[in-house]
């Protein structure tokens, strides 16, 4: 009985962190043009001709007086780069830089955002993906909070089953496991967070700590930026998106399976061990008590049940439901939290297995390896 006590206690614990992130979590709010600043909206971009014209049309729509967009294509095999012209129609705000090739000890992302970096003029620099839709307000929103570095999780729109099912995952991860008042409140690096769909720095605390060229070769470089940022003394705070800054990650289940096993052996410190665990975690709390229950009407194990099985199904059920409703998902998919463990196992040894195959994951066409 001890693994169920195990269990239970994880998830009082999820339930307590999930219930405080509710009620502190910070939300991004409209705001009016305040001190003026430059700023210099980044885009990296690689095969994005589907999405990028909408994606231009709404950052340059943002209700600020002084700012630029800089898109930059990453050797895309599409006409991205076109498409982003076309979209802006002459805006002379919109710059479209062509990528230098990537150099050795580089990955793509971060040599993107290197020369991005190099190329603004803007006081603020934001980092944003090329699917990430803005609000006319996202961008005064942004600048009225005063930090050295603010992250973004942008509301996820999720359609199809697989969207819906590990996307919303998402959310479980940042208002579940991580209070947010310690990334905001605590100086050690353990608590930081981010998200690479929207970065904000100040041109200094970005230099301070290196910018992309310091975390050259990471696969999770929001995050290492984030710890970078908590060593230098700087301040970090991370917003949930509120609908004013939204996404659409993915279409599909092989984009939802291979943009997840992209990063989720990185994002354990590319470490077997650690990934083997997580995901042992997570079969122990959100798919043995359905076992639990369900086998328990035939074979006797133990005095508890069923009333201990339910009671942990519920905890499951809610906990999962916070964070759906936190973060504007379909609450009613929280019920459905064991097939988003089944298919989070899946991705896992997807990733391990490109791990093993190709020394890495792969994503657009590359391998992340160092220098490719």
């Amino acid at each position: 009985m001890i693994v169920w006590f195990l269990v239970a206690l994880a998830l009082l614990i999820i339930l307590l962190t999930s219930v405080l992130n509710a009620f502190t979590f910070p939300r991004l709010k409209t705001a009016t043009q305040g001190e003026r600043k430059k700023i210099s909206i980044l885009i990296p971009a690689r095969n994005e001709a589907q999405v990028i014209e909408n994606t231009i049309r709404h950052l340059l729509a943002q209700e600020w007086d002084h700012y630029e967009v800089i898109l930059l294509d990453d050797h895309s095999n599409d006409d991205t780069a076109e498409r982003a012209r076309q979209a802006a129609q002459d805006d002379p705000r919109l710059k479209v830089l062509s990528g230098q090739p990537l150099p050795s000890g580089w990955l793509g992302k971060n040599w993107a955002c290197h020369q991005l970096s190099q190329a603004a003029q803007g006081d603020v620099l934001i980092f944003t993906d090329a699917d990430v839709e803005w609000d006319a307000s996202a961008l005064p929103a942004l600048i009225s909070l005063h930090h050295d570095m603010l992250t973004v999780w942008p509301t996820q729109i999720t359609l199809t089953w697989a969207e819906r099912l590990c996307v919303s995952a998402i959310a479980l991860a940042i208002i579940g496991y991580l209070p947010e008042i310690m990334v905001r409140k605590s100086p050690f690096s353990a608590f930081a967070a981010a998200n690479g769909q929207c970065l904000v720095f100040t041109r200094d605390a970005y230099e301070t700590v290196g910018g992309h060229e310091a975390v050259r070769d990471q696969i999770v470089e929001d995050v290492a930026l984030a710890k970078r940022i908590k060593r230098a003394g700087k301040t970090l705070i991370m917003l949930e998106g509120n609908r004013l800054i939204r996404c659409r990650m993915y279409h599909n289940w092989q984009e939802v399976r291979d943009g997840f096993a992209k990063n989720i052996l990185a994002g354990h410190g590319n470490r077997l061990m650690f990934l083997a665990v997580s995901t042992g975690f997570h079969w122990a709390v959100f798919i043995l008590p359905w076992v639990w229950l369900l086998v328990g009407g035939f074979v006797h194990l133990g005095d508890y049940w069923p009333v201990f099985p339910f009671v942990l199904i519920a905890a499951g059920i809610l906990v999962r439901a916070i964070s759906l409703r936190v973060t504007h998902q379909r609450v009613g998919d929280a019920f459905l939290m064991p097939l988003t463990v089944l298919l989070m196992t899946r991705i896992a040894a997807q990733s391990v297995w490109w791990q093993i195959r190709h020394g890495g994951p792969r994503w657009k066409g590359r391998v992340f390896v160092k220098g490719t």
